[in-house]
């Protein structure tokens, strides 16, 4: 990986405007705000919009919708797109309900993403117009696995080439792929899972990093993938050694990553490039 992908989000301090789910806004915006970047958020459909021009990204959370939100979605998309700004689309609980699925499709017709980031029962949803997502969370029977890894990778690799997006699938084993490149990351803890948000959260670090690279989209999507994943991995070692449970977790997730660095991030990210 580029030793100066972190360097350069701290550099650039990407402004990104996140149109996300009211469960996790204020830790989005704080984990924007821990990784170099800085958030806003504006989801009024009078500003949508002009808050989108002002910005050099934009994070479409799909997590809490309502018909006003969606409005907004569209316009804030169609003015990244015509601007040329990074996008990133993260499908939450596509496939639980109608209204989520057709929206998702919808967004993916309408608009250009250059990443979509799900767990794997949604980008399955993308890829098979159908899914068997339970509520917000993977269902078990698609998990990643080092026995079906090689399926996965090129299921991964196909659905780039379809959607002429970087696919971001996270879970215990996380892939991030172009049409011709997959990185197989293998950073994070499952205490990441006993917070609400981990996933919201890495959603916005990989807007940030990937508006403050646009020249290495596949490369700075790998990198916050592994640092979201080393974070959290360096936060579970901290509240064992003052036994905290998941609130004290939740802090230190946010301190490393707001510590972390292109140096930290070499020696402890862990992945392979199939």
């Amino acid at each position: 990986m580029d030793q100066r992908v972190i360097e350069t989000v701290r550099e650039r301090k990407p402004l990104i405007h996140c149109i996300t789910n009211y469960v996790t806004v204020v830790d989005v915006a704080n984990m924007l705000l821990s990784c170099g970047g800085a958030p806003i958020m504006a989801d009024d459909i009078r500003e949508a919009e002009e808050i989108t021009s002002i910005c050099g990204g934009l994070n479409i959370n799909i997590g809490t919708l309502n018909e006003r939100t969606v409005q907004s979605m569209f316009a804030a998309g169609k003015k990244a797109n015509e601007l040329n700004h990074f996008t990133i689309l993260d499908p939450v609980g596509a496939g639980a309900s109608s209204l989520r699925t057709r929206t998702t499709f919808r967004l993916l017709d309408e608009v250009k993403f250059s990443v979509i980031r799900g767990n794997i029962s949604e980008i399955k949803t993308i890829a098979n117009g159908r899914g068997t997502t339970q509520g917000v969370d993977a269902d078990i029977k698609d998990a990643i696995t080092e026995d079906n890894l090689f399926a996965a990778v090129d299921f991964v690799k196909k659905l780039s080439k379809k959607t002429d997006s970087i696919i971001a699938v996270t879970g215990a084993i996380d892939l991030v792929s172009d049409q011709d490149t997959t990185y197989v990351i293998r950073n994070g803890h499952p205490m990441m899972s006993h917070i609400t948000g981990s996933g919201c959260m890495l959603t916005a670090v990989i807007a940030a990093y990937g508006t403050a690279n646009p020249n290495c989209l596949l490369e700075a999507t790998a990198a916050a993938v592994c640092a979201v994943g080393l974070s959290g991995e360096i936060a579970r070692e901290k509240i064992r050694e003052i036994h905290g449970g998941n609130g004290s977790f939740k802090a230190f997730f946010m301190d490393v990553m707001s510590q972390m660095n292109d140096e930290k991030l070499k020696e402890g990210a862990l992945f392979e490039i199939r």
